[in-house]
């Protein structure tokens, strides 16, 4: 089965974001006020719509059409997904953390709250390298997440403003991070490498995770702080909204365009990467321009998985405006609710989706039974929203969602 670019991918945290809205906890100086339970369901509601659109994004970008075969409107729609239906799946992971953290004020409450995130940490760890270890041609990002949730632990009840100044960090000395290898000595990389325990077991071991894989934890962990952060602020409050609205906008032209005038008007590192590209592609390869970039090009050039400092701050703008929108939908047009409600369903199960999706990926080949993308990128949308609606008549959970929660809480009971 063709493939498209297999780097988009990307998975929830596991957390479940459902209808109930969590207890608010105790509101400390400098935080906005709760907000009515209605309100806060609301909001998890919308969450949960973001997610369940990133979903389709990411089958979209794995099994969709190439949108190299179409111009207008239609290949805009079908390149939009890339790269930033995995920034939007990392985001909304960091308010998953936070929701996951709970109402934790006492010592007591936040060690519990730390063990059992960390124990999900582990099992997606090893939960990913196992997915890791079929030989898929996608990029499991399972594994990514174990450690994002391991970087992020310390950080769990910053402020939104001292997250959001290390999700900047993040973004701008990310990337110059992810260039180690390229002047670290070799031996000192492989000597690392013979003693990892994932790299023995699947061959993208804590160095690809960290630094060199399609979603580098020292770049990605932007996306899961801004994540955190948004989660710390209320989302319910149309006020917050729109500031937001206002800053992811200004974010997406600052990512954006900073690239285009910084690559393409001040340089001609863009014009230099779309010749490699073009010139890949006739040779029937793919071009990627965080593998193959000069150290510039890897700063510079906002495509998707680049990497850079500008696609970070660009995809966080998108990923802000399509959070801040679902939610702003669904408060303002209630009835809109019972419409989204597949699209909802959706998203509180992605962990199943996204496992299920790699499973038919490579065991059934689906585009060899439907014959073309387009047909098989129906066939996954619709087949996990009519699986969706059906579970979720009966159970709070995905199946794989709630075997992540149970063994979180069981083993966190039994390190305590």
């Amino acid at each position: 089965m063709r493939k498209t670019d297999p780097s988009g991918h990307v998975v929830h945290s596991g957390s479940t974001l459902t209808r109930e809205a969590p207890p608010a906890p105790p509101q400390p100086a400098g935080r906005a006020p709760a907000s009515s339970p209605a309100r806060r369901a609301g909001r998890l509601l919308g969450v949960d719509l973001a997610r369940g659109l990133a979903i389709f994004g990411m089958f979209a970008v794995h099994v969709g059409p190439s949108p190299d075969n179409f111009d207008g409107l239609l290949g805009l729609l079908l390149d939009l997904p890339h790269g930033r239906s995995a920034a939007l799946f990392a985001t909304l992971a960091g308010v998953s953390l936070v929701l996951m953290s709970g109402a934790a004020e006492t010592p007591q409450d936040r060690r519990e709250a730390r063990a059992r995130i960390a124990i999900r940490a582990v099992l997606l760890l090893l939960a990913g390298t196992g997915l890791t270890m079929l030989g898929t041609t996608l990029s499991v990002i399972i594994p990514y997440y174990g450690v994002y949730f391991l970087m992020a632990l310390p950080l769990l009840w910053l402020r939104p403003a001292a997250l959001a100044a290390l999700a900047l960090l993040a973004a701008v000395a990310g990337p110059v991070v992810t260039m180690a290898p390229m002047v670290l000595p070799a031996e000192w990389l492989d000597g690392f490498a013979a003693y990892d325990p994932i790299n023995a077991l699947s061959g993208r071991g804590f160095i690809d995770l960290v630094l060199v894989g399609v979603f580098p934890a020292a770049c990605w962990i932007a996306y899961v702080l801004a994540g955190m952060a948004l989660a710390r602020l209320d989302l319910a409050s149309a006020g917050v909204r729109r500031r937001l609205g206002k800053a992811g906008a200004a974010m997406t032209v600052l990512g954006y365009g900073g690239s285009w005038l910084a690559a393409s008007v001040f340089t001609g590192v863009q014009a230099n990467v779309d010749r490699a590209a073009e010139a890949a592609r006739a040779a029937g390869e793919h071009y990627q321009v965080f593998d193959q970039g000069t150290p510039l090009e890897r700063l510079l050039v906002a495509s998707a998985h680049s990497n850079s400092p500008f696609e970070i701050v660009g995809n966080l703008g998108v990923v802000i405006l399509v959070l801040v929108a679902a939610i702003a939908a669904l408060e303002a047009r209630p009835r809109l609710r019972r419409l989204a409600a597949p699209v909802i369903a959706v998203g509180t199960i992605s962990l199943t989706a996204y496992v299920g999706h790699i499973l038919v990926i490579h065991y059934v080949e689906p585009e060899a039974y439907l014959g073309t993308t387009l047909a098989v990128l129906v066939a996954f949308v619709a087949g996990i929203t009519a699986f969706a609606v059906a579970w979720k008549r009966f159970f709070r959970r995905g199946p794989l969602e709630f075997l992540l929660h149970f063994s979180a809480i069981k083993l966190a009971r039994m390190v305590r």
